[in-house]
């Protein structure tokens, strides 16, 4: 096997670069038996080195304990654990509580916001929250009003509180937030609503703003170097977003980051992705709308832009860039590189160097993937099927059997990485759709969609939803994939037992052979998992965790008691079996071996 060197793993980063990121983070990263990150570590692996549960006794896992939330709606991100104790977060109203699990999980704090419920309708696709971070004896809860909330970790105080943003503009919050160094790293939410969106870092120690990049703009709002900053390579040239638009349609012009961040403490850059240009009808914003759509490199100190890539110019599908950017060393072509990879929303998986934004790899992750032929590696621009273009049908025009649907191959369900088989194990969704785009006017705090969708399971396959895959990133290419009913919706696990969990949309919890994909375990827990899989050791015993609660937005027509086919942008009739296998909850199960 070829060596893997996984960054943000290991004790040996916090002792090789304690200038270059946050040690309580770090110190938290190389103890498996804690997860302080909901990325597991930096790298966004979500890989776990605890491996008392392995391949041959997965098999008889139990439950160990429970959990009620006492919320309803979509469950997503984790739990935290630091040291005896377990911090548990909720969709909203964002309530936290802080279980000491030396006392049977008693509850130690509950920080439970009042924030105005008048933000829950300005959130697109469910009231999701996808979890705390630990640093610097701190939990920090970004709220879906967009309040960021630093929190003693003893004692649930609140040591300070920012606004990131305006409900009453559409900027709401879904994500978790990135500890990095001295800073905290927060994006946002509202790319249905007009916002123009960024990414915005806080000092650690008092809340106070350093900094806020934008995703499409001015130069100066971008904070980028036009002579500096590159897109494959080449220069981004002066007013590099602004061109691609239409007179001012920029200002209102998305690319929110409600995804998930990731940080190289060696060469000192964060990464993340950025969402789809507003309106969802193209034929409304002419141009490649720079920079929605896009991977960002940016130094977290200054948040300067090294490089960026767009993935799927002039978005005419709802192909949000969003997803986690995965990192690790690898070999191609018998050189070792420091890579990235991504599985984007819109069907294909991406390996670029992380360092330069050259691009490795650009494949199909999905086989039912049609809007485009494949990508031209010189360009990084994708080749569009006539046929499913909907900038090319027009408005007010049904363009039918497109593949994926508008919440992609893949929306924000984390992939896991194992550097011991060196494979990417990526929940994904087998869906279609129907896409019929009209003209909309912008009001400020009112919807900016433009579309009407409907969605199905990709036809002439094996008639679920979604698959489990295995993928190779260094060429491209689906090792094992396993078909599930419907969308696997819930992040994966691997770890160093060589098994890997993930959740689905009826609330199985799953545990596969890393290496063949074989159903090793199954469990029903009481709602759908849109959560993602953690693990940690308490007292010499590891414990697998999930938060199962249905939601998001494949499960929003359950969350939200909604019947209409075309709801949820077009979510609704598309999952309406759904409600025959699981129902509304709000609960953690913790899974442990029997005692000998």
């Amino acid at each position: 096997m070829r060596a893997v060197h996984l960054l943000a793993l290991g004790a040996g980063i916090a002792a090789a670069t304690p200038a270059l990121a946050n040690e309580s983070v770090l110190k938290g990263i190389a103890n498996p038996a804690e997860q302080v990150l909901q990325t597991v570590d930096y790298a966004n692996t979500r890989y776990s080195k605890l491996d008392q549960v392995n391949a041959s006794n997965v098999k008889n896992l139990q439950v160990a304990w429970t959990f009620s939330t006492g919320v309803l709606r979509g469950h997503e991100g984790s739990p935290l654990v630091v040291g005896n104790m377990m911090y548990v977060h909720t969709p909203f109203p964002n309530i936290v509580y802080a279980l000491d699990l030396d006392q049977g999980s008693k509850i130690v704090w509950k920080y439970e916001p009042k924030q105005d419920p008048s933000v829950i309708p300005v959130m697109c696709c469910d009231t999701v929250n996808r979890g705390l971070a630990y640093a610097d004896n701190a939990i920090l809860l970004h709220q879906a009003d967009t309040t960021l909330v630093s929190l003693d970790a003893k004692t649930g105080k609140v040591n300070w509180s920012v606004k990131n943003g305006d409900p009453s503009k559409g900027e709401t919050n879904t994500a978790t937030v990135l500890p990095v160094k001295d800073k905290v790293i927060v994006g946002i939410s509202g790319g249905e609503f007009g916002v123009q969106c960024h990414v915005t870092a806080y000092n650690l120690k008092d809340g106070k703003k350093a900094w806020r990049a934008y995703s499409v703009g001015t130069d100066d709002q971008l904070l980028v170097d036009p002579e500096k900053t590159t897109d494959l390579g080449k220069p981004i040239g002066k007013d590099s977003s602004i061109k691609t638009w239409e007179g001012d349609q920029w200002k209102t012009g998305g690319g929110c980051t409600w995804g998930w961040y990731s940080y190289d403490p060696k060469l000192d850059l964060f990464y993340y992705g950025s969402g789809n240009p507003s309106t969802w009808n193209p034929k409304q914003r002419p141009g490649d709308n720079k920079w929605s759509m896009t991977i960002f490199a940016r130094n977290p100190d200054t948040g300067k832009a090294k490089w960026v890539y767009q993935m799927t110019p002039h978005d005419e599908w709802d192909f949000d860039g969003i997803n986690e950017m995965i990192l690790t060393d690898q070999k191609i072509d018998g050189k070792e590189r420091p890579l990235l990879t991504h599985f984007d929303r819109n069907g294909l998986g991406y390996t670029l160097d992380r360092a330069t934004g050259e691009l490795l790899v650009a494949q199909k992750y999905d086989p039912a993937v049609n809007w485009t032929t494949g990508v031209d590696m010189k360009t990084g621009r994708p080749a569009v099927v006539a046929k499913y273009s909907t900038e090319q049908n027009g408005e007010d025009v049904n363009s039918k059997g497109i593949c994926p649907a508008a919440l992609g191959s893949k929306d924000q369900q984390p992939a896991a990485y194992s550097p011991k088989t060196e494979l990417f194990y990526v929940p994904t969704n087998h869906v279609c759709m129907d896409y019929e785009p009209f003209k909309v006017s912008y009001t400020p705090g009112q919807p900016y969609v433009g579309a009407t969708l409907s969605m199905y399971p990709a036809p002439n396959s094996h008639g679920g939803m979604g698959n489990f895959i295995a993928w190779d990133g260094k060429v491209g290419k689906i090792k094992w994939s396993n078909p599930e009913q419907f969308s696997a919706w819930g992040g994966a696990l691997a770890t160093a037992g060589d098994v890997v969990f993930y959740g689905t949309l009826e609330g199985y919890l799953k545990a596969v052979d890393a290496k063949t994909g074989k159903e090793l375990y199954k469990f029903k827990t009481p709602s759908g998992i849109i959560g993602n899989v953690m693990t940690y050791e308490h007292k010499g015993k590891q414990f697998i965790a999930v938060l199962s609660g249905v939601g998001g937005w494949a499960g929003i027509g359950l969350a939200a008691g909604l019947t209409d086919p075309n709801a949820g942008l077009g979510a609704v009739g598309g999952y309406a079996a759904l409600s025959s296998y699981t129902n509304l909850g709000g609960q953690l199960t913790a899974f442990a071996l029997p005692n000998n």
